[in-house]
């Protein structure tokens, strides 16, 4: 009796074995590891509560300087998708490598954006500030669909209703942010920040047309030892002679980038500082940044605040 017993019991756990198990049906909701706090909202509008969302970067925290921790390498290896920007965002593909020492599949968010090329020390770079347009945030919204629903078919429906509903939320964003900017005369739509990260903003609303509707900004897209990182002499020449030539009314810092260069800056050129400005990540929980339509709308009505 003892031997049919466990001749049963065996071929019950073997069954139970072989048996796929939806993450819900483990009691297990599935995770995704995002690298910036963006794409984790991003993320987080299209799954709702069927999945987890977690961002290895912190609210305020720079990018392309970040020097991930072992608790992120813990983070990763318990994802069962991890999705990055791309273009050179994550220093040193700090993500890329994340993913793929621990055997993850990761998505470049970014992918089928075209992307703005941006001369930095005589080389021509791919920006990868993309999500300023929310046009671009469209496609971003587009990839993490696809992997979603790969990763958990049953309820690839949900995924593209919730997707939907932001795509639309996206396109109001859109329309009202062209509203507000056309509040500021145009010449005074002269936009100077601490890095080159509001450039796509600037050529999709039409702001500082003597610089090819581009950014104005001492320091160039990354703040650390990468491809234009770091403000040289000549650099800081130029966009005080910028400052002065334009009659900015205003200029802006960020909440990710140490202020001290642009507000010496500001000091030399006389010119007020306007606020500061959500750029690399969203604000803090609970703060009007904690989403992406959040620090948009924030960052709009203090630019257009300080300019009109």
């Amino acid at each position: 009796m003892r031997t049919l017993v466990g001749v049963v019991l065996s071929v019950v756990f073997s069954l139970f074995l072989n048996q796929p198990l939806l993450a819900e049906e483990a009691g297990k909701k599935p995770v995704i590891v995002a690298s910036t706090t963006q794409i984790a909202d991003f993320a987080r509008q299209i799954v709702g509560d069927r999945a987890i969302v977690k961002s290895i970067m912190a609210p305020g925290a720079d990018p392309h300087v970040y020097q991930p921790t072992p608790d992120d390498v813990q983070m990763v290896l318990g994802a069962d998708l991890c999705l990055e920007n791309g273009m050179h965002l994550e220093g040193k593909s700090w993500m890329a490598t994340l993913a793929k020492d621990a055997g993850k599949p990761l998505i470049t968010t970014t992918k089928g954006i075209q992307p703005l090329m941006i001369d930095e020390e005589g080389e021509s770079i791919e920006d990868p500030h993309a999500w300023f347009a929310p046009s671009n945030v469209a496609i971003y919204v587009s990839n993490i669909v696809k992997a979603v629903n790969r990763m958990d078919p049953a309820n690839a429906e949900e995924y593209e209703a919730r997707a939907k509903l932001f795509l639309q939320q996206l396109r109001v964003l859109d329309a009202w942010i062209k509203q507000q900017v056309n509040r500021i005369p145009p010449e005074r739509r002269i936009l100077v920040t601490t890095h080159d990260a509001f450039n796509y903003f600037c050529r999709t609303y039409r702001f500082n047309a003597a610089n090819n509707y581009l950014t104005i900004a001492p320091v160039g897209w990354s703040t650390g030892a990468e491809v234009g990182g770091g403000m040289t002499p000549e650099r800081r020449r130029l966009v005080v002679e910028s400052i002065k030539k334009s009659g900015a009314p205003a200029i802006f810092v960020e909440t990710s980038v140490n202020p001290k260069q642009i507000r010496q800056i500001a000091k030399d050129t006389g010119v007020k500082i306007g606020g500061e400005l959500y750029s690399d990540s969203m604000g803090e929980t609970g703060t009007a940044g904690e989403t992406y339509v959040g620090m948009m709308r924030e960052n709009v009505l203090l630019i257009v605040n300080a300019l009109k």
